[in-house]
């Protein structure tokens, strides 16, 4: 296939925060090919840990065409660059492939992390030309604002979301594929989270309530691996915690399509990185999210920075919750009340969501913005 087409893309990742890269990436590609019939090449450094996101993926073939998306390993001095070249999160492209996108006038954006940060405005779709070829790159910061590149949005996400939120049928289906009954009235909870979450204030501030609880634990260890967490549950089989009101269930690894289906189908959802937070935002439920650790408290900076820009319209008093809440659960003040109020305000919290979620269906998607913008700068090369 000619790999200067316009209609072929390369997509390079490089697998750092565990499946946070490739989950992002993997999403884009799918929604390149299945909502804008753009041809990709995903290249990919570590096979094993993306196995997790793509299951189909044979680890032994440097090659292969899963979803309609070619999936490689990172490239030769042989492979010639496609026309457009997406270096997700600075993620450094090979030489030899950089040489040759310079010759052949690829066009070159770097996406970026998603951030709310007031600066990202400013550095969205600014050029950055290479010091000693003759090609230029271009940053494209994701964002939640229209002046930025926007948030991953398949076409048909919502009207799917609503479809299963719609159906007592499929939502019983999908809770028994996790083990929980038809009738489990319990408050259902997704905890997907870094080792430094305060979980221990949130299960004190459980206990306090008169209301079970059931927890989605994602968690790829074992439950005697957890023992220091969740001291003194009572351990009902391979999979299962119980203390007092609350349950526990160690979630196995679920493809982003049952994730998604967590997220919606659970009360309030805790996240973290940036696929997830991105999925839970869509989920239009109460969620927490905790940043990627950094040092000097960056990751506090950009949690306030997001939290300024989703609550700004917000009542005071949810404003402030949902600040504390998240500066409990990313372990920068200790304090169960915060917990014990959030699950008090869940019903005005989750109607605030849908708000906030309607509002940034309006804006234009990720993968869209990224097409516009690739076939603008494809334009200014003519």
């Amino acid at each position: 296939m000619n790999k200067q087409d316009p209609q072929y893309w390369d997509i390079f990742c490089k697998i750092i925060d565990n499946y946070g890269d490739i989950g992002v990436c993997w999403r884009l590609c799918q929604q390149l090919v299945n909502d804008h019939r753009i041809q990709v090449r995903l290249f990919i450094d570590d096979f094993t840990t993306a196995k997790k996101i793509i299951p189909q993926l044979d680890t032994n073939r440097a090659q292969q065409r899963i979803e309609d998306v070619m999936i490689c390993i990172w490239p030769t001095a042989e492979t010639m660059p496609a026309k457009v070249v997406i270096e997700t999160f600075s993620c450094t492209l090979p030489d030899t492939y950089l040489s040759q996108m310079a010759t052949q006038q690829s066009i070159w954006i770097n996406l970026e992390y998603l951030s709310a940060e007031t600066w990202v405005s400013d550095f969205h779709a600014k050029p950055s030309p290479h010091p000693t070829l003759k090609i230029t790159r271009h940053f494209f910061f994701p964002g939640f604002k229209d002046d930025t590149g926007g948030l991953l949005r398949e076409k048909n996400l919502i009207t799917k979301r609503d479809e299963f939120l719609n159906s007592t049928i499929t939502q019983s289906e999908f809770w028994q594929t996790l083990g929980i009954q038809n009738n489990d009235h319990s408050i259902k909870i997704s905890l997907f989270c870094y080792p430094q979450a305060n979980i221990k204030q949130l299960l004190l501030a459980l206990f306090e309530s008169n209301q079970a609880s059931t927890i989605l634990y994602s968690f790829s260890g074992t439950i005697k691996s957890l023992s220091h967490i969740f001291t003194d549950f009572k351990q009902l089989d391979a999979n299962t915690l119980v203390k007092q009101n609350v349950t526990v269930r160690l979630v196995p690894f679920l493809s982003q399509s049952n994730y998604d289906r967590l997220l919606w189908a659970c009360d309030l959802n805790f996240v973290r990185g940036e696929d997830s937070w991105i999925r839970a935002i869509w989920a239009s439920k109460t969620f927490i999210w905790q940043p990627y650790i950094q040092t000097e408290e960056t990751h506090i900076k950009k949690m306030r920075a997001f939290l300024a820009a989703y609550s700004h319209n917000a009542p005071e008093e949810i404003q402030s919750l949902l600040l504390n809440t998240h500066l409990t659960w990313s372990a920068a003040k200790e304090d169960k009340g915060d917990f014990k109020e959030l699950m008090l305000a869940l019903p005005k919290l989750n109607s605030y969501a849908k708000q906030q979620t309607h509002l940034q269906s309006i804006q234009a998607d990720l993968a869209t913005n990224l097409l516009s913008f690739s076939e603008k700068l494809a334009k200014n090369k003519v």
